[in-house]
């Protein structure tokens, strides 16, 4: 058997390291879109300046992707409530409770992106998500989409796409390089079922109080 010479192996890119704080997330080289990609679970988000793909799934959740459109700096964050109930105003435990609800989500998404170089100014943004995937519980997703609209306006940032509400939970892909995005609707059983855990997601929020780490499905 000859043996393969060095010069005919396909040499992986050099890859960058993820910016300090994010280096828990799960990161892997992908052949197929030849870029790092990104998986952002429930409680999570992640910053990036470099050329990678960050994806998720979302039912009654919501993800905003926000992209810096003169810095190639853009991010991702995955929640799953709008906010604490009893808690509005009160932002004494916002670090406890890391990225689970969309009032800390959008503050820490955009503080990350302004840390790493961006420009208030330059944000456009673009959200998913929120389908009423649990008929049988309260409609979470529209409490989502209403909050995360009237946040965007409280905010003053410039809302570029959307893709939310109906029924079906979603696939989406953002690029916080270029700031494009990806969606596609799951409608078979087996899509359907990444999102089937999201009702005892959404119990454990409810019922835990904040302890510093956000229970994943």
């Amino acid at each position: 058997m000859t043996p393969v010479r060095t010069a005919d192996r396909r040499a992986l890119p050099t890859l960058l390291e993820a910016m300090p704080g994010f280096e828990h997330l799960r990161r892997f080289w992908d052949p197929g879109q030849q870029r790092m990609v990104v998986k952002v679970l429930p409680g999570e988000f992640y910053v990036s300046a470099q050329d990678e793909l960050v994806s998720t799934v979302l039912g009654s959740c919501v993800s905003a992707c926000i992209h810096d459109v003169n810095r190639g700096i853009g991010g991702m964050n995955h929640f799953m409530l709008p906010e604490p109930m009893g808690e509005r105003g009160d932002w004494s435990s916002t670090v406890g409770r890391a990225a689970r609800y969309g009032s800390d989500a959008m503050e820490q998404l955009i503080n990350a992106i302004l840390k790493a170089g961006g420009q208030r100014a330059d944000l456009r943004v673009k959200v998913f998500g929120g389908g009423r995937v649990l008929a049988q519980l309260s409609d979470v997703g529209q409490r989502n989409i209403d909050f995360v609209h009237r946040y965007i306006a409280a905010e003053q940032l410039q809302l570029v796409a959307e893709d939310l509400g109906d029924v079906y939970p979603r696939q989406v892909q953002f690029f916080p390089y270029s700031g494009r995005a990806r969606v596609r609707q799951l409608r078979r059983s087996d899509d359907v079922a990444l999102v089937a855990d999201e009702r005892g997601y959404l119990k454990r929020l409810a019922n835990d109080p904040i302890k510093g780490e956000v229970e994943l499905f």
